[in-house]
Parts: C-alpha cells; sequence; structure tokens
C-alpha cells in the first residue's frame, strides 16, 4: 500500500496544495473515475487524462499516461475488470484526449506530461544525457524517444514551462518556437530516492492571491463541446461529429461559474480506507465506481456520464448520489510493481 492510503483517509495532510497527472504505475481504475479531474484525496488534486485549472491566475494543463503508437487512435475501450492487456494499455495516451488538448487557444504557464515529447533532447545537453543514459542514443537517433503526441502539443501549445518524468534521470532544455517566438522551459526529474534529482523548486510571477484551485473556462467549454463523441470502443474518434458550437459552449459555461463558482467540486471517498492494523484479501475491482465529483461536475455541464460499460446510446439516470452543490500479457511497459531499474529501459519503447 505504500503511503498514498494515509493522504485518502486523512491520517496525513498534504502540505500544500499538490496538482498531478497519471503515469505508468498509478491504480487506473481510480484515477478512471476522475477521467475530467478531480481530488484524489484531499489537497491532492488529478488533472484528468487530459486537463485544465488555474490556481490563483497560473494556468497550468496536463496530459496523462504514456504514448504507444498501436492504442493511440483507439478509443477508451477498457472495462472492468482489466487484463493482462488493458491494465497496461488503459494508461496509454489516445487521440481523443490529445485532440481536446490541441483546441487550447489561450496562453498556458505550465503543462504536465509524463513521457517527453518526442524530439527535446534535441534542445538540451544531449552529451550529458546519453552519459547518464548511453542506452537512449539508438531510440533518440530513430526519433522515438518520447511522446510524438506530447511533441505535437509542445509545438501548438507553447507553455512557458514544461514538466516531465519517466525516464528516471533530470534533463533540462530550452525550446524556442519559431524566430523570434516564446520559449518554453523543459525540465524532468529523476526518481524520488535518496541521493537523486527528484525536486527543484520554480518561483513564477502571479497576480496577488486567493491563491485556489478553479475550473479552466476554455477547457470546460472545449469538453462539453467533443463529450457527445466520447470514445468507447476501439475505432478511431471521427471528430467532425462534434457539432455543439464553441462559442456556445464558451458561453454556457460562463453562465454556469457565475451562478455556480469555479471552484471544483469536494472530495468524497468511494473506496473503504485502508486499515494495516487488519488483514484483507487483496482483490482486482470488478466494477467501475461512479464518483460523485465526476457526476457532478457533468451535471454542472449539462452532459452524459460514459465512463461506465453503458454504451453512448442509452440514456443514464441521475445518481442519488451526485453533489449538487460545493462546499468551502504484454512486456512492452515498464513493470507495473515499480521495480524497474535503469536497464529495463534498454530496449523498452514506453
Amino acid at each position: 500500500m505504500n503511503s498514498f492510503w494515509k493522504y485518502y483517509s486523512g491520517e496525513k495532510a498534504a502540505p500544500f496544495p499538490t496538482i498531478f497527472i497519471g503515469g505508468n504505475h498509478e491504480a487506473s481504475n481510480y484515477l478512471w473515475e476522475l477521467y475530467y479531474g478531480g481530488w484524489a484525496a484531499p489537497q491532492i488534486y488529478f488533472l484528468g487524462f487530459a486537463g485544465m485549472v488555474k490556481f490563483g491566475n497560473i494556468r497550468i494543463g496536463g496530459l496523462s499516461g504514456i504514448y504507444k503508437a498501436n492504442h493511440y487512435y483507439s478509443g477508451h475501450y477498457e472495462k472492468l475488470p482489466y487484463n493482462e492487456q488493458d491494465i497496461r494499455s488503459i494508461y496509454h495516451v489516445r487521440e481523443y484526449d490529445v485532440h481536446k488538448l490541441m483546441q487550447v487557444q489561450e496562453p498556458i504557464d505550465i503543462f504536465l506530461s509524463h513521457d517527453w515529447p518526442c524530439g527535446i533532447t534535441d534542445h538540451g545537453n544531449l552529451k550529458n544525457l546519453l552519459r547518464q543514459k548511453p542506452f537512449f542514443e539508438k531510440e533518440i537517433m530513430e526519433r522515438t524517444l518520447g511522446s510524438r503526441a506530447a511533441a505535437d502539443l509542445l509545438a501548438k501549445l507553447r507553455p512557458s514551462y514544461w514538466f516531465s518524468a519517466h525516464l528516471h534521470c533530470k534533463f533540462s532544455a530550452l525550446v524556442q518556437h519559431g524566430d523570434g517566438g516564446p520559449i518554453t522551459k523543459f525540465l524532468a526529474l529523476d526518481k524520488c530516492l535518496p541521493g537523486r534529482n527528484f525536486l527543484q523548486i520554480f518561483e513564477i510571477e502571479s497576480e496577488p492571491g486567493p491563491y485556489e484551485l478553479h475550473y479552466d473556462e476554455e477547457w470546460l467549454a472545449i469538453t462539453k463541446k467533443f463529450n457527445p463523441i466520447f470514445p468507447r470502443t476501439r475505432m478511431r474518434t471521427n471528430f467532425s461529429d462534434a457539432t455543439l458550437n464553441m462559442e456556445e459552449c464558451r458561453q454556457f459555461v460562463k453562465n454556469k461559474l457565475q451562478m455556480q463558482g469555479s471552484r471544483p467540486f469536494e472530495f468524497v471517498h468511494t473506496a473503504p480506507c485502508h486499515n494495516p492494523y487488519q488483514s484483507v484479501a487483496i482483490n482486482s475491482p470488478t466494477a467501475h465506481c461512479r464518483n460523485p465529483q465526476t457526476e457532478a461536475f457533468l451535471e454542472l455541464l449539462g452532459l452524459q456520464y460514459f465512463l461506465d460499460t453503458t454504451t453512448q446510446s442509452e440514456e443514464l439516470p441521475q445518481s442519488s448520489g451526485s453533489l449538487v452543490s460545493r462546499g468551502s500479457v504484454v512486456s512492452e511497459d515498464i513493470p507495473i510493481d515499480d521495480i524497474d531499474d535503469d536497464e529495463e529501459f534498454n530496449g523498452i519503447d514506453d
């Protein structure tokens, strides 16, 4: 269980508001409950499979998962209980989520991705990187190290900062967008282990507080426009089927946030809290849990719930537990048990 259960149960509290994305070592069934984003624990906010929020006036976006070409154009077809293939493919990045992020027009201060954007090594100290990770050289030369989807987003969104992880080393880069265009400061950090470069602190200028988390108006409008074509099969998404008018979606969101406020819905437990003094059987979840945060989010935007096994053509009833008000076998991936060493990356294309 390690330590997350302490934050989930409330035994411990995060000392600072913490925003994260998913990679390839999380409990994917829990993150799926919060596909659109939400509090995974008090003070610990998940950006969703793709998402955008504001902290004060700092705009933060992110893309969860890792890139695998053979799943990229599929929809989110995995359903509980996950089999040996699904438990890995569930965290592979999908075109649908990237397409939504590609619609963002307003400036972004910080963007997060788990794997690095493909080609980012062109913009930093490659020689030093290869001294640390010589087995990266083949993939770098073949332009296969990192995420092609993240590279497309980097070129389109041009955030001030881009933070990544996944490859277990520290690497920084400066990306100049065009002649005289904006610069993105990229940083990846190492694993959180003694003696490793896993932490760096940035100071970013912002307006005076209050420093609180809020929904992002543009992102909610994008979500409203594209949610009716939410893909739950292996078929590639037909984006031309997203017929809602973007300006009308934007006005709808603006009106809703003016009436109900823009703070995310409060954290809700959806599973019993772990008790380290009781022995329990470890069973894989067999059914999807509807998280009240997600139900409330969709209710706010007037959207249908597509995250469980119900097909898109069925009309889903409102859950009685929804929140209506807010208070203050494959070996392609890094093993899920997180015992991977640096050498295990050799020959692994994730």
